[in-house]
């Protein structure tokens, strides 16, 4: 029950880092007119933009992250 507790107690700046080293956000953007997908951390810093969906995420889990698609 202790954990139980723990997380009872948490606070807006642990809620907010919660998960941060296991999560990555892929996102469609346009460069130079052409559409590619950002890698994103889960702060929202940029990390990578590729030129294909299924590379970015397979970038993503390459990493031992969780992608979670933006739109």
């Amino acid at each position: 029950m202790k954990g139980f507790e723990r997380i009872r107690n948490i606070s807006s700046r642990e809620l907010a880092v919660f998960g941060m080293q296991d999560l990555a956000y892929v996102k469609p953007v346009v460069v130079n007119g052409v559409t590619a997908f950002a890698v994103h951390a889960a702060d929202g810093t940029q990390g990578v933009v590729l030129p294909d969906r299924e590379i970015a995420l397979a970038t993503v889990r390459q990493h031992d992250l969780e992608a979670l698609r933006v739109h």
